[in-house]
């Protein structure tokens, strides 16, 4: 199995540049400031390098939402090169693995393609796994599907030495008060998960924190099948016109950080 790649908790050089790449999940989509700007795990791991860097951390975030495995490679994965960073975190084919009759074989084969170029550049690679969707309804229907890719990016990161975040296990993600009304995309309690697992993973040592209260505020739940009913009509079945069936926006989605820059 080939070397892993330098980290925080590796020989002790702190990470000092981190580009991250993929879709929605990466983008931040369900972690809004009250201002309407996305933070999201990335930038909320960014945040925890930086306190760990000697020197100001250069960061930038190309994730853009509903990508799909061939964009985000073309797209994003050469820009790459040509900055070099310390770190690079790639999650990408979650839209892929959604649409029907799509091949989790070949999207397999795509994203080692990605790892296999990212590794020329980038000192540590940082890959995730699928969610388990055993809770959400209609997708759960899907959760053999994503399983196997999940293995897939297993097998990957052990043969091009990644590290690997996996999110399948995480038992914080399965309390509903990870996950935004949408149930497609985490709230900014499951990305605050994600960004303190990542930083484990990547040898930042203890940075687990509290878990957030539950607020009074929060939405008294109807019995179960009425709830998924609401779901469906509001979130899942719009979402599923928009992605599967391509009809998508057309509204011009740009990164939100595209540059390398001190954070």
């Amino acid at each position: 199995m080939p070397e892993r790649r330098s980290t925080v908790g590796g020989d002790g050089v702190p990470i000092s540049s981190f580009v991250a790449l993929g879709d929605s999940f990466t983008e931040g989509l369900g972690d809004e400031t009250p201002d309407g700007a996305l933070l999201g795990w990335a930038d909320r791991l960014a945040d925890l390098l930086a306190r760990r860097s000697p020197a100001p951390l250069h960061y930038a975030n190309l994730a853009v939402r509903g990508r799909v495995i061939d964009e985000i490679v073309n797209e994003q994965v050469p820009q790459v090169a040509g900055v070099t960073p310390d770190l690079v975190s790639f999650c990408a084919g979650g839209n892929d693995i959604l649409r029907l009759g799509s091949s989790v074989d070949r999207i397999a084969e795509r994203f080692e393609e990605a790892i296999v170029e990212l590794g020329g550049s980038a000192k540590t690679v940082l890959v995730f796994t699928g969610f388990d969707p055993r809770n959400t309804p209609v997708l759960r229907r899907l959760r053999g599907k994503i399983a196997t890719y999940t293995a897939h990016i297993h097998a990957i990161a052990d043969r091009q030495g990644c590290l690997v975040v996996d999110l399948w296990s995480m038992k914080a993600l399965q309390h509903p008060r990870a996950w935004s009304d949408d149930r497609l995309h985490l709230s900014p309690e499951g990305h605050r998960q994600v960004a303190l697992r990542a930083a484990e993973v990547l040898g930042l040592g203890p940075v687990r924190s509290a878990p957030a209260p539950d607020t009074p505020q929060a939405r008294v739940r109807q019995p179960q099948r009425l709830e998924d009913l609401r779901w469906a009509k509001e979130h899942f079945l719009p979402w599923l016109g928009q992605h599967l069936l391509g009809r998508a926006s057309h509204e011009p989605l740009e990164p939100k950080r595209p540059e390398l820059l001190p954070l």
